[in-house]
């Protein structure tokens, strides 16, 4: 369309070959360009080049009704592509059985970083965040719970 636009421009200004203009065949659909690209896991890149895809499926998780659900996160981290291994997450249900008020979660990042995230109802969104990592390669204060399954 702006081919054709220009075309009908240049033939206003003077005599010359009349131009003809026919439509193209249809061109394949363009990805939708206001549409921001998913983050991805950049596994040689820093925590802080990481932070937007951690966030990204945070928030993914935290718009189902899994919110709640500390393997909810782990597991969508790891099918990320964030290693198991370097992932600690809370309880998500505390000693006498009621909902956790609040929920963390980490992916321990090289040697000396974290990525940290928190959810909860009193909090009402994800809050992501990079860190220092603690003794002996930790991200998360206290008890976590083991990921083993």
């Amino acid at each position: 369309m702006a081919l054709a636009a220009a075309l009908l421009a240049l033939s206003a200004c003077g005599p010359g070959p009349e131009v003809s203009v026919s439509p193209s065949a249809e061109a394949p659909p363009s990805p939708d360009s206001t549409a921001p690209a998913a983050p991805e896991l950049l596994p040689d890149g820093t925590a802080e080049d990481n932070l937007p895809v951690f966030t990204s499926v945070s928030e993914s998780v935290w718009a189902t009704d899994q919110r709640g659900v500390g393997r909810a996160y782990i597991d969508a981290l790891i099918a990320a592509g964030f290693d198991r291994a370097d992932m600690q997450v809370t309880q998500d249900v505390s000693t006498v059985g009621n909902t956790a008020e609040s929920l963390l979660f980490s992916v321990r990042w090289g040697d000396d970083e974290c990525l940290v995230g928190q959810v909860g109802p009193s909090i009402g969104q994800v809050v992501t965040a990079v860190m220092p990592q603690l003794a002996e390669g930790r991200c998360l204060v206290g008890t976590t719970r083991p990921i083993d399954w």
